[in-house]
């Protein structure tokens, strides 16, 4: 009987030893396969991304030469013209510019993967008050009611962060401007270890149920003759944000106007690192 009592906890520890292993083996081979596929979607992008910025370079030699060879019938050989022809050329014309907007949105949007980050301590008040500025001055000084509420450092490159608050204002502009009384706000609230920034405005909103087509390259949730644009300003914007490990997303009611968040890792309080803005 003591023989057996002894054998009894080898037999245990010797199974759990075994078990033990093989939870570490698989453990392995699921890290092994992980970082396999981490690797090649790392490698598709790229390659996704080469190819973007390669056909949409070689696209915009072609397409400056049909804008501009159009522009030079219009404007030198109108005489020579019907009003129907020239009507077909001005279709030509404002056409190959469009797409020439969307070629040089989609190589900016290339471009993100290929720049180098270089995040310093940031100034979010002086970057919100140089893009509400701009957005105004593209506005022609159009009333808009804006308010900034005291906004903490943050942690980020000033140049693409900047891109980002330039782009969610500009649309705050634009999605507002059929209101009488447009208004905007900016804030910012607590996001886990991050904090995070908000563009509000009380413009024509959208469905909750097309949120996940936001920030989709050429998705857009409103017809063009209603509002102009792209499609692939909000694709730019997550694109950077995920690059500095944040997130973004969005709130809305149709017609009842859109609030637009996106974080950022917060400044170090005892960094030496200079406040920044571009």
């Amino acid at each position: 009987m003591n023989e057996n009592r002894a054998g009894k906890p080898s037999e245990t520890m010797a199974g759990d030893g075994a078990e033990k292993e093989d939870f570490r083996r698989r453990a392995e081979e699921l890290e092994a396969q992980l970082l396999e596929k981490t690797e090649q979607l790392q490698v598709a992008n790229k390659e996704l991304d080469d190819f973007a910025y390669s056909v949409s370079h070689d696209l915009r030699a072609p397409l400056r030469a049909i804008e501009g060879f159009s522009r030079i019938l219009l404007e030198d050989f109108s005489s020579q013209l019907d009003i129907e022809a020239r009507r077909f050329l001005e279709i030509v014309t404002t056409s190959a510019a469009k797409m020439q907007r969307l070629i040089d949105d989609l190589l900016s949007f290339s471009r993100l993967s290929r720049a180098t980050l270089e995040p310093v301590k940031l100034n979010m008040n002086e970057i919100v008050s140089a893009a509400v500025q701009e957005a105004s001055q593209k506005n022609f000084g159009r009333d808009v009611k804006v308010t900034v509420h005291p906004l903490p450092s943050a942690s980020g490159d000033p140049v693409l962060v900047r891109k980002i608050l330039e782009q969610l204002i500009s649309n705050a502009f634009k999605f507002s401007s059929k209101q009488p009384e447009p208004a905007i706000e900016i804030g910012t609230l607590r996001d886990g270890k991050d904090v995070a920034f908000s563009v509000a405005d009380n413009g024509v909103g959208f469905d909750m149920q097309y949120a996940s087509k936001l920030f989709g390259v050429f998705q857009r949730l409103h017809a063009p003759e209603e509002f102009e644009g792209t499609g692939i300003g909000l694709a730019i914007v997550q694109r950077i944000v995920h690059r500095h490990g944040g997130r973004v997303w969005a709130e809305a009611k149709l017609n009842q106007g859109a609030t637009f968040y996106f974080s950022l890792p917060e400044a170090p309080q005892t960094s030496s690192a200079p406040s920044a803005a571009p």
